[in-house]
């Protein structure tokens, strides 16, 4: 079996904003900055120039964090081409659980190859800012025919970043049932002492991506950095003394995008500011309620405000149409890597880089793909089936595999009923038109109903075979899990330590060596 590239427009669940920015990017151009791979070469292009004294700064912190997470010589030689004047290609991520899902490994796979191709430094924004522990407390990974879901509760405050929440003694007992699942082996051992008790979210998931990724010298950058915040100052302070004319703006851009036939990706209100304000620990979004500046039980008027972001810019956190000016503040960004929700929230941003930093850096999509482990391909093989196949309910894909099994003789007895009702439609069809063209309509409604029935009974037929063979179901079952997760992509709902358990850190090289830069929809990916 061999890679396929499916197009996105024969994928479940995918936004009609991402298929016309993939395929007809000219109906939504006007919502982007052209994509830097699109046109000339792209070792021909350059990033917007960052001031010396900015770029220094930024690269002294880079080095200091990189330092920290363990990252290899490659990527402290890139963080020297940052100071000599490379640009970069930047993704990001929020800081998952055993590195979360698979498509964070799937975007740092694509920077370092957009990286290569361009000249430029790979760079890995860390979201450790977001606080929505839920999203990044659990991972969801197959053990044959189902998911088990593995999480992690530690103790925090409700709304603090994420990237600050420490592992306790729990973790201990998550790492005894994924050795009990998948035992022990070199991939256990990393992510075991990257996610020890007394770790951060943060923290954590740096360390694994450095290591992964220590071959290609991928750099992170962790944003919750209070020097970070420092050097981003005067994006907060023109954020919020431009709140009014920026949130009018994505307004009209929301209700333009819903007037093209797209969505608004992320959702604004009257009140909206595109920052958050940190308060002992905690992440409160930042509003406006008609008369000052409103943090949870917290109240500033514009001075206020301004003269806090001037004396603690630590205390301010962007949203995520924010997060990218800040990203492209602090950094020589070439373009950034995304995913369809990013790439939909791209539209939304356009204009508040227009009115911030007065260019737009372009998104480009990132790498997308399932990867088949040998033995489903052998399923898939075995039921004459592709991976599209799979995309439908666990349910139907038993009753679809079981019908492809079922005895010749049934087979051929409802190929023959098909065929004789056909032919008797066929047969009725001339005399009922000269008799009155009018029957011709209940006719073929009656020749629905009764293909109908002959389906049905042979998904009927399928279900009383699938009940005798149970082997059949499990596959059916793994196929599900694997492939079409919780009726998803794999790439959604599988987490990235799965395939580092069973294939060990080499996966990275090896999505590197097979994913094609070419194909920019779906890969299928055998192992």
């Amino acid at each position: 079996m061999h890679p396929d590239c499916l197009p996105f427009t024969s994928l479940p669940h995918q936004t009609q904003l991402f298929l016309d920015f993939l395929h007809h990017f000219g109906k939504v151009e006007r919502f982007y900055a052209p994509s830097p791979f699109s046109g000339p070469p792209a070792a021909h292009l350059q990033s917007h120039p960052l001031p010396a004294e900015r770029r220094e700064s930024v690269a002294a912190i880079l080095e200091r964090q990189n330092r920290s997470l363990g990252a290899g010589t490659k990527a402290l030689e890139n963080i020297q081409r940052l100071r000599e004047g490379a640009s970069a290609v930047v993704t990001g991520q929020q800081v998952g659980l055993l590195g979360g899902p698979m498509y964070a490994l799937l975007k740092a796979v694509t920077a370092t190859v957009l990286a290569e191709k361009s000249g430029a430094v790979p760079i890995f924004w860390l979201a450790t800012e977001d606080h929505d522990l839920a999203e990044v407390s659990s991972v969801h990974l197959p053990a044959t025919d189902h998911l088990e879901t593995f999480s992690v509760a530690p103790p925090h405050k409700e709304g603090a970043p994420v990237g600050a929440i420490a592992f306790d003694e729990q973790i201990a007992a998550l790492f005894a049932g994924l050795k009990e699942t998948f035992g022990d082996s070199d991939s256990f051992e990393l992510l075991k002492r990257c996610y020890a008790p007394g770790s951060t979210f943060g923290a954590a998931f740096g360390r694994l991506i450095a290591e992964l990724f220590r071959e290609t010298g991928l750099v992170l950058i962790d944003p919750s950095d209070v020097e970070l915040h420092r050097i981003a100052r005067p994006v907060f302070d023109a954020a919020l003394r431009q709140w009014r004319e920026i949130d009018d703006s994505v307004m009209a851009r929301n209700q333009e995008l819903e007037e093209s036939g797209y969505h608004a990706q992320v959702k604004v209100t009257p009140s909206h500011t595109l920052c958050f304000y940190v308060d002992e620990g905690v992440r409160y979004p930042l509003r406006h309620d008609g008369s000052a500046f409103v943090a949870d039980d917290l109240k500033f008027n514009q001075e206020e405000l301004l003269r806090a972001v001037e004396n603690a810019p630590e205390k301010f956190s962007a949203n995520v149409l924010l997060r990218p000016i800040m990203q492209d503040y602090l950094l020589p960004t070439l373009c950034y890597i995304g995913g369809p929700a990013e790439i939909a929230y791209f539209a939304q941003v356009e204009p508040v880089y227009r009115k911030l930093l007065g260019r737009v850096t372009p998104v480009v999509s990132r790498f997308s793909a399932t990867l088949i482990e040998p033995r489903q391909a052998k399923l898939l093989e075995r039921y004459q089936m592709r991976l599209a196949d799979v995309f439908c309910a666990p349910e139907k894909l038993r009753e679809h595999i079981a019908a492809k099994v079922l005895p010749d003789s049934i087979m051929k007895s409802f190929d023959a009923a098909d065929d004789h009702v056909e032919l008797a439609l066929k047969l009725i069809q001339g005399p009922l038109d000269a008799l009155d063209p009018t029957l011709l309509a209940a006719a073929e409604n009656a020749g629905s109903k009764m293909r109908h029935q002959l389906q049905s009974l042979r998904d009927k037929a399928a279900r009383a075979e699938l009940r005798k063979n149970s082997d059949m179901q499990r596959q059916a079952d793994e196929l599900s899990t694997m492939l079409y997760p919780n009726k998803n992509l794999q790439e959604r709902e599988i987490g990235a330590a799965y395939f580092l358990l069973k294939h060990g850190t080499g996966i990275v090289s090896r999505l590197q060596e097979l994913l094609r830069p070419g194909c920019h929809d779906h890969q299928v990916i055998f192992l």
